[in-house]
């Protein structure tokens, strides 16, 4: 049986998010928060079904957080997302006072990293938990995205 209490327990949560939101033709990123061990959010990518750019796994999943717990700071809660937050999602992290941040695959191209983007200074980050398995995730996406157009 494999411990529910790591960090590769709950990025493979975060991962079956991803490839829900794959199979719904949206950008392969799942996200679940987690507080003393218990997942109390769950999300994928949106941004298709709804229209709306906004709608990012790490925002859905940072309101329904907030509405779990009552209150909009996430204060002791881990976020686990399988690709780096972007700008948006940073921002959105920042205010919130998200106590850390697990993330799978870098985005060296809009992750809020390349961007300079600041996060909570009390937020710990760390990244490369299941990478592999993210990144693969992600190229498939587009692999089979380009082969359909």
């Amino acid at each position: 049986m494999e411990n529910s209490n790591t960090d590769e327990y709950f990025m493979k949560k975060a991962l079956q998010e991803a490839e829900v939101a794959f199979e719904k033709g949206e950008i392969p990123v799942g996200a679940v928060i987690v507080v003393e061990n218990r997942i109390i959010a769950r999300s994928h990518n949106l941004t298709e079904m709804l229209n709306d750019v906004t709608a990012h796994a790490e925002m859905q999943s940072i309101t329904a957080a907030a509405n779990f717990l009552g209150g909009k700071y996430l204060k002791n809660c881990t976020l686990y997302v399988t690709l780096e937050p972007c700008q948006m999602c940073a921002g959105a992290l920042y205010w919130s006072q998200i106590s850390r941040i697990v993330f799978g695959a870098r985005d060296e191209q809009r992750g809020y990293m390349a961007l300079g983007t600041k996060l909570h200074p009390k937020t710990v980050v760390e990244y490369g938990v299941l990478e592999a398995e993210a990144s693969s995730l992600m190229k498939r996406f587009f692999v089979e995205r380009r082969d359909k157009f």
